[in-house]
């Protein structure tokens, strides 16, 4: 189950990062590196620290790279927005110039004017001066910044999916700690019975009643207890370096996990259409789907625009004269009509790649509402039975419980032998591991069916009793 959900959760990030970085530079590092990364905050303290799934769903948020990087990207794509509307504004420069210089008029053929040399000067010109440009018209232009909003507004929403993909993925991690804390206690009190039944048969062997097979039997049962327990404690280890690491923790700060598995989830009150609407409704990678899809159109429309005329005024406004003192002031406006005439056939090709990528962002869209769907039903699926699981494995706990105190009656009554034991003592163990494996698993359906809807973000943190 968590190789699954671990997969899931990358590939929400693949989807959402692989389209924003399609014109721009290849990575440095692949998208687990993004997601399961973070950028360590502080220092480790002595003394382990408390932490909920409220406060690690907090720090990924701040301190994930999947989230530091997606907002480094959304600064990219206003930068962008930007640019394209520089190309829209005024421009306006201004400038002082002096120039001094000598003309031979000979050269340029005016030497026959009488009682004028035909060297003059040296002479000087000052020019104080500002220039004024503006694009009036410009449909390339203006659907290319149309475009680069759109773009923005992607962007914008494939940071706030990043957001549900991490929320997510800590929220994994966190109950993957919590099930390696939940099978260490578990397998420490097995060991703690394990070791009272080979007392309890060395006693007996001692008495006359067991057999030495018997006690080489618990014996063995024992050690092999010890090492579940050991690899046991090297699993929570891991789980919790793991969930450190996503969240900007210092490796070597310790901490305790303060929430548990919810054992008892609300009921669902919304059926499948309607939880679909609200998908649709609520989750940013939708939204930014098609945001693409009108990017993707406006950059059809700027294709077409340069076959369009455009149309540009220059302006400039100053003061022209030998000295500052005896200048005077200039002007010259000019409007410029541009017509495209021929330009080969790269409007056509403009137009036929933009219609390409148009119809692509369409089949992405229909296909993520696809997946959209397909997930939500997957998780009620996975919520209807993980909650018959974990209604079967408490019922089976119980009975194993009984059938180990039965078994140890049986052996102290000398009626058998403690082969019942050990087998009893293996149901024991493999009942708390079902248990614990079908409450994590309801736990992370129920996270799931939170991102299939698009409310990671605002309902896990309440479903597991955080603020």
């Amino acid at each position: 189950m968590k190789a699954l959900v671990v997969l899931m959760a990358l590939t929400f990030a693949c989807s959402s990062f692989a389209q924003e970085t399609q014109t721009r530079a290849p990575r440095s590092m692949n998208i687990q590196q993004t997601v399961i990364g973070s950028v360590s905050q502080g220092t480790a303290s002595g003394t382990p620290i408390p932490l909920s799934i409220s406060d690690a769903i907090d720090r990924a948020l701040k301190y994930n790279l999947g989230s530091i990087v997606s907002n480094q990207e959304t600064r990219v794509a206003r930068a962008d927005r930007l640019r394209k509307l520089s190309e829209l504004l005024p421009r306006v420069n201004g400038g002082v110039t002096e120039i001094v210089q000598q003309i031979n008029l000979a050269a340029f053929g005016f030497s026959s004017f009488p009682g004028v040399r035909s060297v003059v000067g040296p002479f000087s010109v000052i020019d104080a001066r500002a220039r004024y440009t503006q694009t009036l018209i410009d449909f390339r232009r203006l659907h290319e910044f149309r475009s680069a909003g759109e773009d923005l507004k992607a962007s914008i929403n494939a940071q706030e999916d990043v957001r549900e993909i991490v929320t997510l993925v800590s929220t994994e991690l966190y109950l993957e700690g919590v099930a390696a804390s939940s099978r260490l206690e578990s397998v420490r009190a097995q060991l703690m019975t394990d070791q009272a039944v080979f007392n309890r048969t060395s006693d007996l062997k001692q008495s006359g009643v067991a057999a030495g097979i018997d006690v080489l039997r618990a014996q063995v049962q024992l050690q092999a207890q010890q090492q579940r327990v050991v690899s046991a404690e090297n699993d929570l280890a891991k789980a919790k370096l793991n969930l450190a690491r996503a969240i900007g923790l210092p490796q070597a700060q310790e901490f305790t996990q303060t929430d548990t598995f919810v054992t008892n989830p609300p009921a669902a009150t919304q059926d499948l259409n309607d939880l679909l609407s609200t998908a649709l409704e609520s989750r940013p990678d939708y939204r930014r789907a098609m945001a693409l899809v009108r990017s993707a159109e406006e950059s059809r429309k700027a294709a077409e625009g340069r076959s369009r005329p455009s149309l540009v005024l220059n302006g400039d406004y100053g003061d022209l004269g030998r000295t500052l003192g005896s200048s005077h002031g200039t002007f010259a406006a000019q409007v410029g009509l541009q017509i495209p005439i021929y330009t080969g056939r790269s409007v056509e090709a403009e137009i036929l790649e933009s219609d390409a990528v148009l119809e692509q962002r369409k089949a992405e869209v229909a296909n993520l509402r696809d997946r959209i769907e397909y997930e939500i039903r997957t998780a009620n699926l996975d919520i209807q039975s993980a909650q018959q699981q974990v209604k079967v494995a408490e019922s089976a706990r119980d009975l194993a419980q009984q059938q180990l105190m039965q078994a140890q009656d049986r052996f102290g009554a000398g009626v058998a032998n403690s082969l019942e034991v050990v087998q009893a003592q293996d149901a024991i163990a493999t009942a708390d591991e079902n248990y614990i494996s079908s409450l994590y698993t309801l736990n992370i359906a129920e996270a799931s069916l939170a991102r299939a809807i698009g409310a990671a973000e605002k309902t896990i943190k309440t479903y597991f009793g955080g603020k």
